[in-house]
């Protein structure tokens, strides 16, 4: 058992109001300024790998990276809503096979072959949020497991599980290093119940640790929030929602042994698809798409910075 490593963490995107999707390297420097202005130390490279500048800088300023494959979307019942398809089972053919397997397995090769020598990455991610509660699921994680500690025996690898698979239902956790939980108590599940949702996340965190005994890193958590969009009480879409989900959170952290590291979604407000639970974007952002930060950024900040009253 891996005692706590006070990680402290972003899921990011390579987007930008002025640029989109994609690397832009002003974007990348503001980014990691703000980034130390926090006191964070690691990010993920959600969903896939980050141009190479990324890494270079990381490695220069002493980030930790989790370095992650474009593999999102492995996971036909959880995206069974928005693409419609007859058979929700995601590991048959002709949904994620033998064609799908080979693809990522080359996506490894190429990742790991590329990175290797950066000493920021710390981790390999294979995928974020695929079903694994299928049992076709074990065959395929045992193939990318197996590949990438053939590939690099010095660093764990782990994927970001996502909340339908618990660990009753899991298949393939027992064959990683590291658990990576993405989870949303009082925002998708429990929504705007604080109370419950710090419960059954301190609940889960006990079950995940008694079953497995292995490091936990919260890959993600957080709410959207709209700048400037105010209540009292605290309701959803609010700063102040967003500013007690995220400490609630980080409480739970404190007081889970296993939990070595924590992962707040998203560092900055992103572009995507419309649908009615997106409000212009994902609004996540401790930042917003232009890198201003909300209240949630000053909680962060408080609660990581060795120098919080340093400009």
């Amino acid at each position: 058992m891996s005692t706590k490593l006070g990680t402290v963490q972003f899921g990011m995107h390579e987007d930008a109001a002025w640029r989109g999707k994609g690397h832009d390297d002003v974007r990348m420097v503001r980014d990691f300024a703000l980034l130390r202005w926090l006191g964070a130390n690691s990010f993920r490279t959600s969903h896939y790998p980050y141009a190479e500048e990324v890494l270079d800088l990381a490695d220069r300023l002493g980030f930790l990276v989790i370095d992650e494959t474009a593999a999102v979307g492995l996971n036909l019942a959880l995206n069974s809503e928005r693409v419609a398809v007859e058979d929700t089972r995601t590991f048959r053919p002709g949904a994620v096979d033998d064609a799908t397997l080979e693809t990522h397995l080359a996506a490894i090769r190429e990742l790991i072959a590329r990175d290797k020598n950066h000493p920021s990455v710390v981790m390999w991610s294979v995928a974020n949020e695929p079903d694994t509660t299928e049992p076709a699921s074990r065959p395929y994680f045992t193939a990318l497991a197996r590949l990438v500690r053939d590939l690099d025996a010095t660093r764990p690898v782990g994927f970001a599980n996502v909340s339908l698979s618990t660990p009753d239902v899991d298949q393939v956790t027992d064959l990683f290093d590291v658990i990576l939980l993405n989870r949303y108590f009082g925002w998708y599940v429990d929504a705007g119940d604080l109370i419950t949702a710090e419960r059954r996340l301190e609940d889960e965190l006990r079950l995940w640790a008694n079953r497995y005994d292995k490091p936990i890193v919260i890959t993600e958590f957080g709410a959207d929030a709209v700048a400037g969009l105010h209540s009292l009480p605290a309701q959803m879409w609010s700063e102040e929602f967003q500013q007690q989900l995220v400490s609630t959170y980080l409480d739970v952290f404190a007081r889970a042994e296993h939990v070595v590291g924590e992962h707040v979604w998203n560092f900055a407000n992103f572009a995507t698809m419309q649908g009615s639970n997106r409000v212009v974007g994902n609004r996540k952002g401790v930042f917003t798409r232009e890198r201003e930060p909300k209240a949630v950024a000053y909680l962060l900040r408080e609660r990581w910075s060795a120098n919080p009253e340093t400009p």
